[in-house]
């Protein structure tokens, strides 16, 4: 059929399309049916959480709950805390039943970082309530957690928090955030609750000295002669932190706390006696082992337990050494994070610039307390990666702006471990459904095509599946022992050394026996890899 060329202007023009004009949406909407409105009984518009105050005069008889970190810091922020004057407690670490009372009480399709933490506080007030009942629990126990904003669900924790407690009958439980981002916030109301400089610097020392002794745990772990002897120490030396903090000395709430704890020789007395009991754990680091450096979301890379499937120990039962992640590394991100918002307002906002150096100068006293800390043990720690190395590696791959939960820094600290030779693998822990995991490991998808040897294991933690987890981390983790052991033979070969003579050589030094002593690093990897190169 052919188409004249009038019926196909016909058919273009607009002329018999049906006009809107200005007042018809009105008649329209007269015309229409009215919507039926049903109020609920007793139904009340939604209102922010607001916790009952937290009076000083309550300070005494009140115990403060927090948790959510590895148990070494735990320990020495609650010292910290006592030292103030506050009744602190941990919570104990989180469990399966957690996971499945945080779904029941909050959710069901949060990740299960939230999960984990609301059952856990939902757990410990339920069985507190049956003691001494839910009145008293709302009286006699506050909860004390960080809070955040942002794409990642933390900045939402403390609703599932009030969610869960209201679903439980304890709605009159008390709350109190700390904002992540602010050192001095000042008192909460009522007073009971200083979130000021004491506290917060406190806080932060005890991260960087346990981040410091939990590193050297999992550098001497593996190769202990007598096993169990590092556990041990380890825990008489968080106990000695403790205590270290529990008697921190007093020095005001302005600024003067801050210039003490910076100029004080305090706690690196404190880590030198840490390093004097280290000193009698005998090693043996002729022992192949891959190295595994842990990142991904903060809760999953930090607890020890349950909600990662005890991937740090389970990694060492198959004879791996692990890097642990460190709290520290994300407080200089989010002080980087700080940095780059001035960054870009250079020339735009008064001031930007100065409040940059500002956020540079925090960021080099932090990185300079944690090499104090680092050196007061010998040197074995790993230092720190410099935030701004992190953010050029992963740039190619991850927009540095793009910041919910630890952003650019899982590509980067992936990148830096391969090129510097830190680990021969990295295990990536990603909540499931958490949107900023889901797009770093995508980003890693572009960084192996490039980097087709990098060894890396994405696992996606439900907390209900331990199997599939563990089993996908040991098919790259069997590769990476054999990537450990080529490295140590080529070790071997290269410097015309057996291992049986290696063995000797080392057996015959007490330097080398020393978990104190700080074994050098020759462009490999592995442990026993760079204890060849050494001894040759």
């Amino acid at each position: 059929m052919q188409i004249d060329a009038t019926s196909t202007s016909r058919w273009k023009s607009l002329q018999n399309v049906r006009v809107v004009k200005e007042e018809m949406p009105a008649e329209a909407r007269a015309r229409a049916p009215k919507p039926a409105i049903h109020v609920p009984l007793g139904a009340e518009p939604y209102r922010a959480y607001k916790p009952r105050p937290f009076t000083r005069a309550e300070r005494s008889e009140v115990t403060i709950l927090f948790g959510g970190l590895h148990w070494r810091a735990e320990r020495v922020i609650q010292g910290s805390m006592e030292n103030l004057g506050y009744r602190a407690q941990v919570l104990p670490t989180a469990t399966r039943e957690d996971l499945l009372t945080g779904r029941e009480l909050a959710d069901i399709g949060q990740c299960c970082p939230t999960s984990f933490t609301t059952g856990n506080l939902a757990n410990f007030l339920r069985t507190e309530a049956q003691r001494i009942g839910a009145a008293e629990v709302a009286k006699k126990y506050i909860y004390f957690t960080a809070g955040s904003c942002g794409a990642c669900r933390f900045g939402q924790y403390h609703q599932s928090y009030e969610l869960a407690l209201r679903n439980a009958g304890l709605d009159s439980f008390r709350l109190f955030l700390l904002d992540q981002g602010n050192l001095d916030q000042g008192a909460q109301e009522g007073g009971g609750l200083e979130l000021n400089l004491p506290f917060t610097l406190g806080a932060v020392w005890s991260i960087v000295l346990t981040d410091v002794l939990q590193d050297m745990e999992y550098q001497t772990r593996p190769y202990e002669v007598n096993p169990g002897e590092t556990e041990r120490v380890v825990r008489e030396s968080v106990e000695h932190l403790y205590e270290v903090f529990r008697r921190r000395p007093y020095r005001g709430k302005t600024w003067a706390p801050l210039l003490w704890h910076l100029g004080t020789d305090y706690f690196a007395k404190a880590m030198r006696e840490v390093r004097r009991r280290f000193d009698r754990i005998e090693v043996d680091r002729a022992r192949v082992k891959p190295i595994v450096k842990i990142t991904g979301e903060f809760y999953l890379q930090t607890v020890d337990g349950a909600p990662n499937s005890t991937i740090h120990r389970w990694l060492e039962s198959e004879g791996a050494e692990v890097y642990p992640a460190s709290i520290t590394i994300w407080l200089d991100y989010l002080l980087r994070l700080a940095g780059q918002e001035f960054e870009d307002h250079i020339g735009i906002e008064r001031g930007a610039r100065l409040k940059l150096g500002g956020v540079r100068a925090g960021q080099a006293l932090l990185n300079w307390t944690h090499r104090r800390m680092r050196r007061a043990l010998g040197g074995v720690p790993r230092e720190m990666p410099d935030q701004y190395e992190l953010r050029r590696l992963a740039s190619p791959y991850y927009h540095s702006r793009l910041n919910g939960g630890e952003g650019d820094m899982l590509v980067g600290k992936a990148l830096w471990a391969y090129h510097r030779k830190k680990a021969h693998m990295t295990c990536e822990l990603s909540p499931y459904s958490c949107m900023p995991n889901t797009m770093s490991i995508g980003a890693m998808a572009a960084v192996l095509g490039k980097y087709p040897d990098m060894l890396y294991a994405p696992l996606e933690i439900k907390g209900d599946a331990e199997v599939h987890a563990l089993s996908r981390c040991q098919m790259i983790l069997t590769e990476a022992k054999k990537r450990a052991q080529r490295e140590f033979e080529q070790a071997l070969e290269k410097t015309g050394l057996t291992a049986d003579e290696l063995r000797a050589a080392s057996a015959q030094s007490p330097e080398l026996r020393r978990a104190t002593w700080r074994l050098p690093r020759y462009g490999v990897a592995g442990t026993a890899a760079n204890l060849a190169l050494h001894v040759a």
